[in-house]
């Protein structure tokens, strides 16, 4: 087991100076830059227990023991380990298989407060809010009030404050999906973070005078007691005003944070092709699989020309297949490409 100092580096925005830790995985280039694969000693609480390190080179890291100390003088060769396909799946997959447990989770009340970042049109939504559905089968078929709701769209503050007080009981699961307007929104933004805070007890104010409230009989402040999930297209770690990152910082440092991982027009490929192999995607279609290939193809091919990349594309393209065998590829080039040279 090798031991390793970084000299200078950055995780999460946070900088990093001189601070050993015990070293997982040497120096790798990836898309973004060097970083090295360290284990979480606890100072990143709430973060997985490997991490990774940006760095600019490998002199900004030094060993202090293990087999690449010899002599005070460390001699390493930097190697870049490609993923193959296979092995990128993998990961996407596991990062959407945990997303279902935590929601599991979140509906059960073990977990109160997630917050869930990946590329739009991922398919991010769809098991979460499947999960909701399981949630709320019995009260719908009793004709009873809904334990779960999933909001979509902008949310004004008072607006979100009366859903939180709706869904504030212990049983209730609350899902804000494309809500980032929130983030933007001091108010709003305050009132989430304390439905999102991970201490004992979560007190919810309005601390403004409201005929709103009042007609409708709700309290000042009020407990929250129920579980939030906030699905967003925002990725926290790169996000570059500094104002806003502060507040996501805050907010990920109150509960649980799941990042997809889609970060590159492969990895969103290739999420496409896993939910195609799977008989997902086009199961209401009468597609076998070469035509499903075909599709596919198609648009990895074209994945610089295509409006964008994602699950509601590939549908998009399936819907032309169906309707002409032989022209949906100009179809295609028509409706949901961009000109050429643009």
């Amino acid at each position: 087991m090798s031991a390793i100092r970084i000299v200078r580096g950055v995780y999460r925005n946070k900088a990093i100076q001189n601070q050993v830790f015990t070293l997982v995985s040497g120096f790798q280039t990836g898309a973004k830059g060097g970083y090295v694969t360290v284990e979480n000693d606890g100072t990143f609480p709430n973060c997985p227990a490997a991490i990774r390190i940006k760095v600019d080179g490998i002199s900004d890291i030094e060993y202090t023991s293990g087999e690449h100390v010899k002599e005070n003088t460390v001699k390493f060769k930097p190697t870049v380990v490609a993923e193959t396909d296979e092995q990128a799946m993998d990961r996407i997959r596991e990062r959407f298989d945990i997303l279902h447990e935590m929601t599991k989770a979140c509906v059960s009340g073990d977990i109160r407060a997630m917050i869930v970042s990946g590329p739009p049109g991922v398919g991010k939504s769809y098991g979460v809010e499947q999960e909701i559905d399981k949630a709320c089968l019995f009260d719908k078929l009793a004709s009873k009030r809904l334990k779960a709701e999933v909001v979509k769209g902008s949310a004004s503050p008072i607006g979100l404050y009366q859903t939180l007080y709706k869904y504030s009981d212990p049983n209730c699961v609350l899902v804000f999906d494309d809500c980032d307007s929130i983030l933007l929104d001091d108010v709003a933004l305050n009132l989430l973070k304390g439905a999102l805070d991970s201490g004992k007890k979560r007190k919810i104010s309005w601390l403004s005078d409201s005929r709103i409230l009042r007609s409708e009989g709700i309290p000042d402040s009020f407990e929250f007691k129920g579980s939030v999930i906030f699905i967003t297209n925002l990725k926290f770690d790169t996000m570059r005003s500094q104002k806003l990152r502060d507040h996501l910082d805050a907010l990920q440092s109150r509960c649980h944070y799941l990042d997809l991982t889609l970060d590159t027009m492969r990895d969103k490929v290739l999420r496409i092709k896993q939910i195609a192999k799977d008989g997902v995607l086009f199961a209401d279609y009468d597609f076998d699989e070469c035509v499903q290939d075909e599709i596919i193809a198609f648009m990895d091919e074209n994945k610089n020309r295509l409006r964008e990349m994602s699950l509601r594309m590939a549908l998009k393209i399936a819907d032309l297949r169906k309707m002409s065998v032989l022209n949906w590829k100009r179809l295609a080039e028509t409706t949901v490409m961009k000109p050429a040279g643009a």
